[in-house]
């Protein structure tokens, strides 16, 4: 290829990746609590078994940097992962605040939405390698009827967020491999729920809380080719401080509300902030070719959702705008999955894996209506030609009933949310990969 034509190439490249930066902000929750797994669509299919150990395209850049030196030459992968999440509510004994109707379920708090991923490896020298991933690693969404029964307790939550990771890797040798990263992450936030005063029979107020901060981190990776067949990788993502900076504004519904409005925003409207503290996490993953056709792949990882106890949302003044208190927990994912080359030009993938929820029992909010997860996983992978992969994965996502018991720190204000959540997720993912 000539010099002009790699500068063409690299150049189309670049905008194609200006794109995909330009195409985040849909948001689901689909792993554990509101991590988002779906960094590719190559992994899907295999449940995400071996993430940090498979380095097959350009979003090992993401999973394990350190995977970047199995790349030569200059690569990309661009993905989009479809999901539909599913929450529904089933009253069993709910209260409300004096004066208001008991409302609906809410319907179906979950809908569509699209994840889409960007990234690029460059082999500068022999032994050193440099990655550029955009992607969303944390992402919620559930949006209720406004006249359900725990409107007071949430109506509309959504998180989004967007992730910029420049890499470096380094091949030791030909058996150890180590890479690092720098993140680059945006956040916003949009809570609604419905308010009222009990010293005002029917009264009826809209609540809403924006936000938005930016925070530095980091991640590392190694890769260790045991032998000819064997490959183990380890991956580590650091935490993400931030501190929300935005507003919270009070707007009335009927006759009184302009009254509890007005209150609202004179006692507890305004600008805002809130400290939150994304998690780190950790995964131990292992390749293992057995035979010409098999490879079987599974890994192990931790998630420190502890660092979430509680949601405070304070005016700057230090007046408490509200609180909803979490206390999750840290939690482990398991994951086994296997691909098996059917052609030289097409490979089936299938996985399986067991995801812990943070969410205890006693806390779970209609916010995060979350419970543990079991994944079943299909995919295929076509390359039509020996630089080029086109990979489609599915993936359906068995959750465990949630129930629901929970004032919110107040009956007479919130009422009691009682009952059950039956919950699911359908993810479908296509990606393209190149090298060139």
């Amino acid at each position: 290829m000539t010099q002009t034509k790699q500068r063409r190439s690299h150049g189309a490249t670049m905008k194609v990746l200006a794109l995909a930066i330009g195409a985040f902000g849909s948001t689901a929750s689909h792993a554990a609590a509101f991590q988002l797994l779906e960094g590719n669509a190559s992994g899907l299919g295999n449940a995400y078994a071996g993430s940090a150990a498979v380095a097959e395209d350009a979003s090992t850049v993401f999973f394990n940097p350190a995977g970047m030196t199995l790349l030569p030459g200059r690569n990309v992968a661009f993905s989009v992962n479809l999901v539909r999440p599913s929450a529904k509510f089933d009253n069993q004994g709910s209260t409300v605040p004096p004066g208001q109707g008991i409302g609906g379920n809410g319907g179906d708090a979950g809908d569509w939405a699209a994840i889409p991923a960007g990234y690029m490896s460059w082999q500068l020298t022999d032994r050193l390698f440099a990655g550029l991933g955009v992607g969303a690693p944390f992402g919620l969404k559930t949006e209720y009827g406004a006249d359900w029964v725990g409107r007071f307790h949430a109506v509309k939550s959504e998180i989004k967020t967007v992730n910029i990771n420049p890499s470096i890797a380094f091949k030791v040798n030909d058996v150890l491999s180590i890479g690092v990263g720098v993140n680059f992450q945006r956040i916003d936030a949009d809570l609604t729920n419905l308010v009222t005063n009990p010293g005002l029979a029917g009264s009826l107020a809209s609540g809403r809380i924006k936000g938005d901060d930016t925070a530095w981190g980091w991640n590392a990776g190694l890769m260790w080719q045991v032998s000819d067949t064997t490959r183990l990788g380890a991956a580590y993502r650091s935490k993400m401080d931030y501190k929300l900076e935005g507003t919270a504004r009070f707007t009335g519904l009927n006759a009184t509300g302009n009254i509890v409005a007005t209150a609202l925003n004179a006692g507890r409207g305004g600008d805002v902030t809130a400290d939150v503290e994304l998690p780190d996490t950790a995964t131990f993953s292992v390749a293992q070719k057995i035979s010409d056709r098999w490879t079987m792949l599974g890994d192990i990882s931790w998630t420190g959702w502890s660092t979430l106890q509680d949601l405070t949302v304070n005016r700057v003044d230090g007046v408490n705008v509200t609180t909803e208190e979490l206390r999750w927990r840290d939690t482990w994912r398991v994951a086994f999955g296997g691909t098996y080359a059917y052609t030289d030009a097409l490979s089936l993938k299938f996985g399986l894996a067991w995801d812990q929820t943070p969410v205890r029992d006693t806390t779970r909010l209609p916010r995060v209506p979350d419970e543990d997860r079991v994944w079943l996983s299909l995919g295929l992978q076509w390359r039509p030609n020996a630089t080029s992969a086109v990979d489609v994965g599915y993936a359906h996502l068995f959750v465990k009933d949630a129930k629901v018991n929970n004032d919110g720190g107040s009956a007479l204000l919130k009422g009691a949310l009682v009952g059950e959540y039956e919950n699911s997720v359908d993810i479908l993912g296509v990606q393209y990969s190149t090298r060139f």
